[in-house]
């Protein structure tokens, strides 16, 4: 264990901990839009710059990480300043629909906008997205993607990469052209992507955004909230169960221990809670390519009758 100073309060942290991480494991908030504890260091958003003293010039204290007597301030004019600059630039490229995303209310992008008094402003330069439908892929049953709301933070990339065999998920395009895509830059139902829904879990704006939620028109904040464990193995992965009047609809929280979650836990959940069960679907290989198409509850969770038996593991995906 070592000792460092932040904004004026001793504390001590494991070698090797980040700033963010030492801050965050003693109450002192950092904003960040790229930091998950379960993944490596992005550093892409750039708005958990930090003053470490001895240093000429702001570091990331997700990316940095803490020495034995280290003095660092998180919360200067200057350091603000620059975070509002960042907000603002965020902002600029990102549609003015808070009161009708299904994200509002938990989205880390309106969190900080709004601590940090940062606003929408009229510009005629270019938008993510541009005159595409609101959500840019609708492909999937599961999940709905809308590019424009991409901040590029990575978080979804990096889950894909880090948690599945096969990471489907990765940026493509440069400069303003950046973009994350599916495998060769298809949908998500041409994709190898199982529908998992773990980015879904990790996003922290309303870029991937749960297709189920969406359609019961459930906001989170307004329901009440109850986690409970997959049963359908030994994992016991966490959804959350949102229930509205007599409406129930489950979504996957972000699980811990650095593991994939599954299809198949994940319909296992939602035969057991939900209000409304809706057909489930599987992805098959035709003369087309892949495509979701319908399935009976019996071939989708491959039960034979007998809910004991249901396995799954690290491997197993869903497909």
């Amino acid at each position: 264990m070592i000792k460092l100073t932040i904004n004026g309060q001793t504390v001590t942290a494991e070698d090797g901990m980040s700033i963010l991480d030492a801050a965050l494991a003693h109450g002192i908030e950092i904003p960040a839009l790229c930091h998950d504890p379960d993944l490596k260091p992005e550093s892409s958003c750039r708005l958990c710059l930090v003053e470490v003293d001895g240093r000429p010039w702001p570091r990331v204290a997700c990316g940095t990480p803490v020495k034995d007597g280290m003095v660092v301030e998180t919360n200067t004019p200057e350091i603000r300043a620059t975070r509002r600059e960042i907000l603002q630039l965020l902002l600029d490229n990102h549609p003015n629909d808070c009161l009708t995303c299904q994200k509002a209310g938990e989205c880390l992008l309106q969190k900080y906008a709004y601590e940090y008094g940062v606003t929408f402003r009229t510009h005629n330069g270019a938008r993510r997205g541009g005159e595409k439908a609101r959500f840019t892929d609708t492909s999937s049953p599961y999940i709905l993607r809308d590019e424009s709301k991409c901040i590029l933070c990575g978080k979804c990339v990096s889950t894909c990469a880090e948690l599945n065999e096969r990471s489907v998920l990765s940026f493509a395009g440069r400069g303003f052209e950046t973009k994350v895509a599916a495998d060769r830059d298809e949908t998500l139902e041409a994709s190898t992507c199982v529908s998992c829904s773990r980015c879904v879990a990790v996003c922290p704006v309303g870029a991937l955004i749960d297709r189920r939620v969406r359609e019961k028109k459930i906001r989170p904040w307004e329901a009440d909230r109850q986690t409970i464990q997959c049963k359908a193995c030994e994992y016991g992965c966490e959804y959350e169960v949102l229930k509205k009047g007599d409406e129930r609809v489950i979504r996957p929280l972000s699980p811990s221990g650095g593991r994939p979650l599954c299809l198949k836990g994940r319909l296992f959940v939602e035969a057991e809670v939900s209000s409304d069960l809706r057909t489930p679907y599987k992805k098959e290989e035709t003369e087309k390519g892949r495509k979701f198409v319908r399935t009976t509850w019996i071939e989708a969770l491959e039960l034979d009758g007998i809910l004991d038996r249901i396995t799954c593991n690290e491997t197993d995906s869903g497909k």
